[in-house]
């Protein structure tokens, strides 16, 4: 792609060179036009001038002469060393009733009959074409016929277009070259920021701070600074991402060694036995590790990304239980889904709101005694969605409550992992809401998580 500088220019010497060629193309019009105009008049004037000669008062006997005189003296146009060489583009003639042609040019076309009509009109003679004007004296029986050639008219046309065309050509190239230098220089900027941009390091994340700046250049500005904090926070992420993974599979793996160490020196089968079933619990608890990895790793960086759509909370959470239901009731425990009335449409994304659901069922079937009861419920208040996750289970110290969010924190339970909470938190938290934790009054845990209706 070429660069902006070009593209500037040309669509600008373009655009310059169409209006004014627009301008050139009317201005040729219109001057056609004003030159028609008065060469018209000059011939009606020519015409009149040649009237009031002829019309002056002479002795009967000398009028033949005046005319002979007349047109002695139009044969030396065009020829005589005193004179124009246009003279012989323009002609007269006058013809008189019963008498014919009385005075003439010798350049002037044959025109026969002679015209009658008074005005304007155009004819062709010789290959040549004429403009003439005819203006008939009735108390004289005269007819008289002034024109001139057409080529007269646009020879002179023809040199104003020359002496405008040239100029504007060598203008335009002049201009193109300062259009060039301006463009250029109104783009230093942006060229001073690309060198800026291109001389940095690789890892530099810091932000751009050039001042001063135009305003159109502000927004681009701002773009890269908060592409490089996103870029800086990712990387942040991740390095506290694999830095909590490795801290959190390094105790697993470790008693994990352990046990196939003690399988591997048993002295008995059931001693082996034993030792296998603890590293058989061992491998599930890292496998429910790595899989709440997994799934933090896919949802927090993308939850700011992904499309909010209207969808049905209702139907969401419905679905949600549903799939998880076959797992609770395998566990020996009862769901329960409570639904309130009402419009339960918010634009979310979905499928982070079913994430957050998942884990939050799955901390409570964690924690919940032998047939005890999961219920979900959902409900409309004035301004928010509450939707609340309880369980039959022995609850949270009022001491822990403050830290369960954190990551890796499962409270010394034996299955957790101490991801599934912080996963919440994480994915409510984008989605504009938040969540909170509290002991039931009948014992059990209620997870509250409120959204807002905008």
């Amino acid at each position: 792609m070429s660069s902006l500088r070009q593209r500037t220019l040309w669509r600008v010497m373009l655009l310059l060179l169409l209006g004014s060629g627009l301008l050139a193309l009317y201005n040729y019009h219109d001057s056609r036009h004003e030159i028609n105009e008065v060469y018209d008049a000059h011939l009606a004037q020519n015409a009149r001038l040649l009237q009031g000669v002829m019309s002056l008062p002479v002795q009967s006997g000398s009028r033949e002469a005046m005319y002979q005189a007349f047109n002695v003296a139009l044969a030396q146009a065009g020829h005589h060393r005193v004179g124009h060489p246009y003279e012989s583009k323009l002609a007269f003639q006058v013809w008189q009733d019963g008498a014919g042609l009385i005075v003439h040019t010798p350049s002037a076309p044959s025109i026969d009959p002679p015209p009658t009509a008074p005005g304007f009109y155009d004819l062709s003679s010789g290959g040549k074409q004429w403009r003439g004007f005819v203006l008939p004296v009735p108390e004289r029986h005269w007819v008289i016929w002034v024109g001139e050639r057409d080529d007269v008219r646009y020879d002179l046309i023809d040199r104003i277009v020359r002496h405008t065309l040239f100029p504007f050509l060598l203008g335009s190239l002049a201009l193109a070259l300062l259009v060039w230098a301006a463009i250029g220089w109104g783009l230093r900027p942006l060229q001073n920021m690309a060198n800026v941009i291109r001389g940095r390091h690789a890892d530099s994340l810091e932000p751009l701070q050039l001042v001063p700046l135009p305003s159109e250049l502000e927004p681009m500005q701002a773009a890269i600074n908060r592409l490089l904090a996103q870029i800086e926070d990712l990387l942040r992420r991740e390095h506290r991402f694999i830095a909590d993974a490795a801290h959190e599979m390094r105790t697993p793996l470790a008693v994990l060694r352990l046990h196939a160490q003690n399988a591997l020196e048993a002295s008995s089968d059931a001693e082996r036995q034993k030792a296998l079933g603890f590293l058989m619990g061992g491998v599930d608890r890292l496998t429910r590790v790595v899989n709440q990895l997994l799934t933090l790793a896919r949802v927090e960086p993308r939850l700011g990304q992904r499309a909010s759509t209207q969808v049905d909370l209702a139907a969401v959470v419905t679905e949600t239980l549903a799939d998880l239901t076959p797992w609770i009731l395998d566990r020996g425990l009862e769901p329960s889904l409570d639904i309130g009335e009402g419009d339960h449409h918010l634009a979310i994304d979905a499928g982070a709101l079913g994430i957050a659901l998942q884990n939050l069922v799955s901390n409570a079937v964690e924690h919940s005694p032998p047939a005890g009861r999961i219920t979900v419920s959902l409900r409309r208040l004035d301004n928010h969605f509450e939707l609340v996750v309880e369980d039959e289970g022995p609850g949270i110290d009022e001491a822990s409550l403050s830290r369960v969010f954190e990551r890796f924190y499962s409270r010394n339970s034996p299955n957790g992992a101490g991801l599934g909470l912080s996963i919440v938190a994480t994915i409510v938290d984008r989605l504009g809401g938040h969540v909170r934790l509290h002991n039931r009054a009948g014992g059990g845990l209620a997870a509250t998580v409120l959204l807002p209706v905008d």
